[in-house]
């Protein structure tokens, strides 16, 4: 290899390793800017309507802001669930909406529909399961997701009429005010305890939870 070879791969590594720092330097900055924010707007984590799974008094609290038609919510909700079953007594989920997708508001208002009848973790479940039949970005069938919730056993006359209630804009709306207030911008985002992520990944959100839950046990 000669010096001018050697010369441009490490010219190539140096920009590379500047990027890397540069994007590592960047991410930081956010989640510095974002953690301030929460912590200024602890209320807004967690509403009285906003479900809630697991139980009520557990001592570490998983906000998750979800989104029906995202793929890696649909990715990450098996994993979740692991962590509400390994610490049964210590976790609880809540479920926050971030509508980003196109109609996802409409399946967002099914959920709270299937609240309403008692089977909200049943339907979220089958709508999760069947998103790649219904959740296309640019034309997603919001019609299939119903039909799938019909068939967990949601009865959709009675969610058809619940869907048009006012109050179910109004969660939605409280929903998108304290995702935008708290800037979260994209899904899935966690906060355990009112704590974010120091990086994004499965490994991370467990961890962070581990720590939780042996702080909550001193």
């Amino acid at each position: 290899m000669n010096a001018r070879k050697i010369t441009v791969l490490g010219l190539l590594a140096v920009l590379g390793l500047l990027f890397y720092l540069g994007m590592n330097a960047y991410q930081k900055r956010v989640q510095t800017t974002q953690d301030v924010q929460v912590k200024a707007e602890q209320s807004r984590l967690v509403r009285m309507h906003s479900p809630v799974i697991g139980p009520q008094g557990a001592p570490v609290t998983i906000v998750e802001f979800f989104d029906p038609a995202c793929e890696t919510c649909r990715a990450f909700y098996p994993l979740v669930k692991n962590l509400l079953a390994r610490y049964p007594e210590d976790v609880r989920l809540v479920i926050r909406y971030a509508p980003f997708h196109h109609g996802s508001d409409r399946v967002v208002k099914l959920l709270e529909a299937a609240r309403i009848q008692g089977k909200y973790q049943t339907v979220l479940e089958a709508v999760l399961a069947a998103q790649p039949t219904w959740a296309d970005h640019g034309q997603p069938n919001i019609e299939a997701a119903f039909k799938v919730a019909e068939q967990a056993g949601l009865d959709l006359v009675k969610a058809s009429q619940d869907i048009g209630k006012p109050v179910m804009q109004a969660v939605l709306q409280q929903d998108v005010d304290d995702l935008t207030a708290l800037q979260v911008n994209k899904t899935p985002t966690f906060f355990v305890n009112g704590r974010s992520l120091p990086s994004f990944g499965p490994e991370q959100l467990a961890a962070l939870v581990a720590e939780e839950v042996a702080k909550a046990k001193k």
